[in-house]
């Protein structure tokens, strides 16, 4: 993705395997992978490497927006069809995979069910819900949070929406660039929060006492894909969305690569002292 040549990529892997060396075990796996990345974007010399990649994934998702909003409009439970397809959406994920067929997976998800179902406690908070923290995942999936959340607001309007972005490039995860691209501040009440990406001035770590703060002040919290709930799931109270993409995760939540989870984590979960 950074297009360097072939001494320059020797060298970030060798730096690389040093960190990942002298890595502490216990370190949580978007932890490691920040650092790796830090590692190509400083020696390549490219900030945003998979700067491309997003444009080019927030531009088939709004592509393909029209269909998916009448997929919503036409459905008998509008918020299940729209929580699938933003699932269904976790799918675009450069971290994880290194390729994927995003319409094939909107096909196979809508005619199946959760691994992990907690719709019918989603449903219920949203309906007594006033406000909202959305921590994204990736680009070109945003434009699928951003029809959950059109969908969720036709239901209940939520007065205050927090929608968490990395404040900085980090693989292919979505930034504010990518929120602006694909419309998201146009929707009511919505204001944007960012996390940091390693680097200084981007944001609060996602496992602060400042970010971990918000969960406490709002109704419902949402968290997408794979990084967040690696980063998240010893927090209470938190609705996980995501694909499990790889066998670690999959066998973590008890579920089968492939699967859809919608996973609240447990009220009476108290995160280990760190």
């Amino acid at each position: 993705m950074a297009a360097c040549d072939e001494a320059v990529r020797e060298r970030i892997l060798r730096e690389a395997m040093k960190e990942l060396l002298s890595a502490d075990w216990r370190a949580k796996p978007p932890e490691i992978g920040r650092r790796v990345d830090n590692i190509v974007r400083a020696i390549s010399g490219i900030d945003d490497p998979y700067k491309e990649v997003k444009n080019k994934c927030n531009d088939l998702a709004i592509s393909l927006y029209p269909r998916f909003h009448a997929m919503v409009e036409k459905s008998g439970k509008p918020l299940l069809t729209a929580v699938k397809l933003a699932i269904a959406g976790n799918i675009v994920d450069f971290g994880a995979l290194s390729e994927f067929d995003l319409e094939e997976t909107i096909d196979e998800v809508m005619s199946k069910g959760f691994a992990i179902d907690d719709f019918k406690i989603f449903k219920d908070k949203l309906q007594g819900a006033r406000s909202m923290v959305y921590i994204a995942d990736n680009a070109g999936e945003i434009v699928l949070d951003k029809l959950l959340i059109e969908t969720m607001l036709t239901i209940r309007k939520l007065e205050h929406i927090t929608f968490v972005v990395k404040g900085g490039p980090v693989i292919n995860d979505a930034t504010l660039k990518d929120v602006h691209h694909v419309g998201l501040a146009k929707l009511p009440n919505i204001k944007f929060f960012t996390v940091s990406n390693g680097d200084p001035g981007t944001g609060p770590d996602r496992d602060s006492p400042e970010f971990l703060e918000m969960f406490k002040e709002t109704e419902l919290n949402i968290a997408k894909g794979h990084g967040n709930y690696e980063a998240l799931s010893e927090q209470p109270d938190i609705f996980f969305l995501l694909m499990a993409k790889c066998p670690v995760v999959a066998e973590d939540l008890g579920v089968g690569v492939g699967d859809m989870v919608l996973k609240l984590s447990d009220r009476s979960e108290t995160p280990p002292p760190r």
